[in-house]
């Protein structure tokens, strides 16, 4: 008996000797990447569990079979003795790869949300609702001091004043608004359809237009009318040298706008934010109008109607880039993730979180363009005066250091990452500039078509509007051919911000993905073009390298 129990022990003792030898060797055998498990201990006290350790043995060979391709620096080869345990390499391997770290795990980076719940420029938002509230209070003191104007006033004469302002005065700017609506629907869906034909016939349109206007003004033989009419036939004049100056550059123009325009036809209901801010346009301009002719019977009415007319470009800017963020998201998702996203929901978001974004844009961006095109006009005619040359060339460079923190390409990026307005400027001109296509988009005439589109049915509803006041109050022809021109022009930008976001998605999308399969190889060979030298379009204004600087 006693012999049995002494054998007994024995054998126990090598059994414990033999695994604790497996143990070593297997961790041995895992840190030379020839291992990934070392099997349990497993107590055989009782026999009825012997296929049960069988099975689970069997299970860990499997597994540890199917790791031994890994490499030997992965986490996921670890030693099992209830922790965790990185191998380390072998001498050869440490020979092999001296220079990457056992330790420290890489740190994967943060993918871009699409989808950001910040809201961008608060400052500017606060700033932007601030003037909101002062402008709806100060319309509504104005439009009763209107309303007070005809109910009761000092004298008859003011009330024969009053009464006239509001018969012939009212009436047409009301007109004018609803006929550059549909007007502007129209060529905007024109644009949409026909884009060749549109980008020729909107450059020499607004140069005849704008031409007949003037030549009209000018036959009422007023000095306020002769006034207008003069800057109409100028500005006129100096279109139609643009139009020929540009010539070479219609055929990409067009190219791109056909392409850019494609997804429309996917999206039935992208227009819908063109025809809310129209809404919203048209209702505040009555309201604006009715301000404008009581501020006649306040304080300082000049002073106060420039204040008017400052806000009102204001509104109404911010409006366009409202209709421009919600449809460069749906557009810009569709060129970046082939999504189709909500129309309603991307101009929710250009309503709430990215509006900040658009009130700080249309604050400084036109400022910024007007100035650039100033500077660009100084440096073609800057000849060989050398004052003249370096203050062309200075000012061309502060304007190109300045436009690079804040130009209209960035609200591509604010609809697409929830951006601020001064980081998606300097992230998309980036862009822009490890493609080098600085040249191409410094080039591109969409923002002028756009413009000139504006001016072409202004100058339209300028020619009804002094037409129709000469039959009743010539007195009025000046005042309201101005007034027209301003707000058919502004709502005529809100209609253009559709084809527009459309041409600056395809633009920024590129250059942030220029492989996609949704692009082709238009702008690559523009781009080749240009860098040959086979690119005949007259240049674009730049400051040269030797000027530039870092």
């Amino acid at each position: 008996m006693k012999m049995g129990v002494i054998e007994g022990a024995a054998a126990e003792q090598v059994r414990e000797q033999n695994a604790k030898e497996e143990h070593d060797q297997g961790t041995m055998d895992l840190e030379n990447g020839q291992m990934d498990f070392e099997e349990e201990k497993v107590m055989k006290t009782d026999h009825n569990h012997t296929n049960n350790n069988h099975n689970i043995d069997h299970n860990k060979e499997f597994q540890a079979s199917k790791f031994q391709t890994l490499n030997p620096t992965n986490p996921l080869r670890i030693v099992i003795n209830n922790a965790t345990r990185v191998a380390s390499l072998s001498p050869q391997q440490q020979q092999q790869q001296p220079s990457q770290p056992l330790s420290t795990p890489s740190i994967p980076q943060q993918p871009v949300t699409l989808n950001s719940r910040r809201y961008t420029n608060k400052i500017s938002l606060f700033i932007f609702l601030l003037h909101m509230l002062i402008a709806i209070a100060l319309v509504a003191f104005l439009v009763f001091k209107g309303v007070e104007g005809l109910i009761k006033p000092s004298s008859d004469s003011k009330r024969r004043k009053q009464t006239r302002v509001v018969k012939y005065f009212l009436p047409q700017v009301e007109a004018a608004s609803v006929l550059s609506i549909v007007l502007a629907l129209t060529w905007q869906t024109a644009i949409t359809k026909w884009p060749n034909f549109m980008t020729h016939f909107t450059l020499w349109c607004s140069f005849f237009m704008s031409l007949s206007a003037g030549i009209l003004l000018l036959c009422f033989q007023k000095p306020p009318t002769d006034g207008v009419g003069v800057s109409l036939i100028a500005f006129s004049i100096g279109n139609g040298f643009y139009a020929c100056w540009v010539q070479n550059r219609i055929k990409f123009c067009s190219k791109i706008l056909t392409l850019s325009l494609q997804p429309v036809s996917k999206f039935h209901d992208l227009n819908q934010p063109t025809f809310y801010m129209l809404g919203a346009a048209l209702l505040w301009m009555s309201l604006w109008t009715l301000a404008v002719i009581g501020a006649l019977n306040f304080y300082f009415p000049p002073l106060v109607i420039i204040a008017l007319v400052l806000s009102l470009a204001w509104v109404s800017e911010v409006m366009r880039n409202v209709v421009n963020i919600s449809v460069s998201r749906v557009v810009a998702l569709y060129y970046l993730r082939g999504m189709q996203s909500s129309t309603r929901f991307g101009f929710l978001r250009a309503l709430t979180r990215n509006l900040g974004s658009a009130c700080l844009g249309s604050l400084f961006v036109p400022a910024i363009e007007a100035a650039r095109v100033v500077a660009r006009f100084l440096n073609l005619l800057e000849g060989e005066d050398e004052f003249l040359f370096c203050c062309a060339r200075c000012c061309l460079r502060v304007m190109e250091s300045i436009f690079r923190y804040g130009n209209g390409w960035a609200y591509v990026q604010i609809a697409a990452y929830g951006k601020g307005f001064v980081a998606a400027s300097q992230d998309t001109w980036s862009l822009f500039k490890r493609l080098e296509m600085e040249p191409i988009v410094d080039s591109d005439i969409t923002t002028s078509i756009c413009f000139l589109s504006g001016v072409s049915i202004a100058s339209i509803c300028v020619i009804v509007v002094s037409a129709w006041t000469s039959q009743f109050y010539q007195n009025f022809i000046a005042t309201l051919s101005l007034l027209t021109f301003f707000t058919s022009y502004l709502l005529t930008r809100i209609a253009m911000a559709l084809p527009h976001a459309c041409v600056s998605c395809y633009y920024v999308c590129y250059a942030e993905n220029p492989d996609h399969r949704l692009f082709d190889t238009t702008i690559k060979d523009r781009l080749d073009m240009i860098k040959s030298g086979r690119h005949v379009a007259a240049p674009t204004p730049r400051v040269p390298p030797r000027f530039a600087g870092d």
